[in-house]
């Protein structure tokens, strides 16, 4: 699991899972503009057939997407050919509302075995965690509660964590908003994950 890239550059990737979502993924996308970024999405599939034209915006504006499984299901506790269609199924969505392959993975709830590091190694592709896990967004903790836990793993090459899907994210969009200013005064930039890794 790789939840941070070992660089001299002074770079971050800013991730967000289980979307698209018609309200709170514009919102990211209008951040990342006026901050001249780029975020990795971790998408869902069923999520993606309900909003292809919100995935499409994405990788449109240059934005990577990662494959977040079609059901998010803890995939620990599915059988090898189970595991392999939720990855499968997923990325050839992707592919067909994008013209594009992923190239990242995270499971969701960042669960997995010896089995899925395996199978993801046969695929090609890296499990991708993050390093502000103590944030839990996804648990609505309070805008400064997320910024301030964010905060203490802003170093160079830093993969953040964040939720633009299921349930209420205000506090996340709010949160995130303050971070992407700090980190763009303090010289940071920011890129997709696949980027990141090549700086490693």
């Amino acid at each position: 699991m790789i939840n941070e890239v070992h660089t001299s550059r002074k770079a971050v990737a800013i991730t967000f899972d289980d979307g698209p979502n018609p309200i709170y993924t514009p919102q990211v996308l209008e951040i990342f503009s006026e901050a001249a970024g780029k975020a990795t999405f971790f998408m869902i599939g069923d999520q993606m057939k309900k909003n292809p034209e919100v995935v499409k915006q994405v990788a449109a504006l240059g934005h990577e997407i990662g494959n977040h499984t079609f059901t998010h299901p803890k995939l620990s506790l599915l059988s090898t050919a189970e595991c392999l269609e939720e990855i499968e199924q997923n990325e050839v969505l992707i592919k067909e509302l994008t013209g594009r392959k992923p190239v990242v993975f995270r499971p969701p709830y960042l669960d997995y075995n010896q089995d899925t590091v395996s199978l993801l190694m046969q695929k090609g592709y890296p499990m991708i965690g993050a390093i502000n896990l103590e944030a839990q967004d996804w648990e609505q903790p309070g805008v400064m509660h997320i910024l301030e836990k964010s905060r203490e793993g802003i170093e160079n090459g830093s993969i953040f964590i964040f939720h633009d899907g299921y349930g209420d994210r205000s506090e996340t969009i709010e949160a995130v908003r303050m971070l992407v200013t700090e980190l763009t005064l303090q010289g940071y930039q920011l890129v997709t994950v696949s980027e990141l890794l090549k700086w490693a």
